[in-house]
């Protein structure tokens, strides 16, 4: 027999609620009367590491999930969802998952939830054979979601609709979609599992659901930006974090009082929050995209403040999860393809595990695998790390020099993709709603060109892609004047999600 240990760090409490609503409707759930505020124990302790718990990671470009050993930081191998970008996924009769991107664990029934965010499909992997139970399709452009407490259904946002989506986690299926507003992102829940968090890309709110009844008790205003592409919540159920990666900010939301505690400026491409309750106190573990920095806050009395910034060993620090004791934190490397590990009790970087291509959602699931062992998994995306190359910008300065405030002005990236290479630009403060060319430059500086691409209103182009032989030695850009009023903010040669924003 199996036992079954409860994912979770040290934990004090959880929030139930806050202030008497009118009730009314929205959309088509109606607002619930909401419970006065209280705290409970949550009784959760800390977890140590064994060879039976595991670390997964969403590869986006390889469509593969990456199954590492915690115990010996040691890569064990990928299980395919689909194949890699290119290739059979222009198929019109492509029948896999495309664009692997968010994750959820369920120790109660040992399942990972896989969410695609292109073929807006949810897979349900059983954590002790690594095999696909069932696949489900769900809202459009569905991001991120989480496990009901009882691990039998996956509750997941679509972000191109106004709904959620409940997936029958045991059997496969859609249960119901509830409208919750535009645009929503992530779904997080609370550690008791009564009340569901949502938040969204195009409203500054968090969207407050009782599970039970699928019925909307409260939406939380006020947040520093109307786009959030992830939200944590903390142990003890009291507190959360909505990241504003274009931004460059976090609300901190009192989740007793149901109110914005505290805004903080991050940086570029804030991604990934992440709590670590540890015997020094309690902290978050925040990545930032664009600086290459994961920080670090201490939680106290409240407020949070920077306490360390740690500089990631490779480029787009992105998900982030932490092991079952608080002892370890992981960082995905969007552009590396790699996991940092950092030491809680230092807070240093202490290894760095290779992984499949273009790591986004991390998970740390803790007794996800009781036999030790790691059946039916495969090589597909590892051993084929991306590289960073040289960019030079139209008036010859150097695109990747990091400004600490702004980022990089342009980062590029090469990878081998299915037999040819996948090059993605990254462009940060450049002239607004313009027309670039990009081009590949040899070692004897002869140009050839990459793909041309727009800016937004911002001078931003947060994902643009290519696929060809790249042979050049950097990346340069020249500039082809005013783009078309009715340019698309980015031309891409291939992108299946526009994840810049995710």
């Amino acid at each position: 027999m199996s036992v079954h240990r409860t994912f979770g760090v040290l934990a004090a409490g959880l929030a139930l609620g806050a202030g008497a609503l009118v009730p009314a409707v929205i959309g088509e759930i109606p607002v619930a009367d909401a419970a006065s505020p209280t705290v409970v124990a949550a009784g959760n302790k800390p977890i140590p590491i064994t060879r039976q718990d595991r670390l997964y990671v969403a590869d986006q470009t390889s469509n593969t999930v990456t199954v590492i050993d915690p115990s010996t930081n040691r890569t064990l191998g990928s299980i395919p969802l689909g194949t890699q970008r290119v290739g059979a996924v222009f198929s019109p009769q492509y029948l896999e998952s495309v664009g692997v991107h968010g994750l959820a664990f369920s120790g109660e029934t040992h399942r990972l939830a896989v969410v695609s965010v292109t073929s807006n499909t949810v897979d349900i992997v059983d954590t002790t054979t690594n095999k696909v139970a069932t696949r489900t399709d769900v809202g459009r452009a569905s991001h991120e979601g989480s496990f009901t407490k009882d691990g039998k259904q996956f509750w997941v946002a679509a972000r191109a609709r106004d709904t959620l989506t409940i997936v029958d986690a045991v059997r496969g299926g859609v249960i119901a979609n509830l409208p919750v507003g535009q645009g929503p992102s992530k779904v997080v829940m609370s550690p008791d599992g009564k009340l569901a968090y949502v938040n969204h890309i195009t409203m500054p709110q968090i969207t407050v659901i009782d599970v039970a009844s699928r019925r909307i008790v409260d939406r939380i205003t006020g947040l520093a930006d109307a786009f959030s592409s992830d939200e944590a919540i903390s142990p003890d159920g009291t507190e959360l974090w909505a990241s504003h990666k274009r931004a460059g900010k976090i609300s901190v939301v009192d989740l007793v009082h149901r109110r914005v505690a505290q805004v903080l400026t991050t940086g570029p491409d804030t991604n990934h929050p992440q709590f670590a309750d540890t015997p020094a106190g309690k902290y978050v573990y925040l990545s930032v995209g664009g600086l290459d920095h994961t920080l670090v806050y201490r939680r106290d009395n409240g407020t949070s403040r920077l306490v360390k910034r740690v500089q990631n060993t490779g480029h787009a620090p992105h998900g982030v999860a932490a092991s079952g004791d608080g002892s370890r934190i992981y960082v995905g490397l969007e552009k590396s393809d790699r996991i940092d590990v950092i030491d809680t009790a230092t807070m240093k970087i202490i290894k760095t595990i290779p992984s499949g291509q273009e790591p986004q959602a991390v998970v740390y699931a803790p007794s996800a695998a009781p036999s030790g062992q790691a059946p039916n998994l495969t090589r597909q995306g590892l051993g084929q790390q991306a590289r960073s190359v040289a960019t030079t910008l139209p008036d010859g300065r150097a695109g990747q020099r990091l400004d600490p405030v702004k980022g990089r002005a342009l980062e590029g990236t090469v990878r081998p993709v299915a037999g040819v290479d996948m090059i993605q630009l990254q462009a940060r403060g450049l002239t607004p709603n313009t027309t670039y060319q990009a081009y590949s430059v040899g070692r004897n500086g002869q140009r050839s060109a990459l793909v041309t691409f727009n800016t937004d209103a911002n001078g931003n182009a947060p994902m643009v892609l290519a696929f060809s032989s790249f042979t050049g030695r950097s990346i340069a850009l020249a500039s082809r004047g005013t783009a078309p009023a009715n340019a698309t903010p980015v031309n891409l040669a291939y992108c299946d999600c526009g994840c810049g924003c995710c």
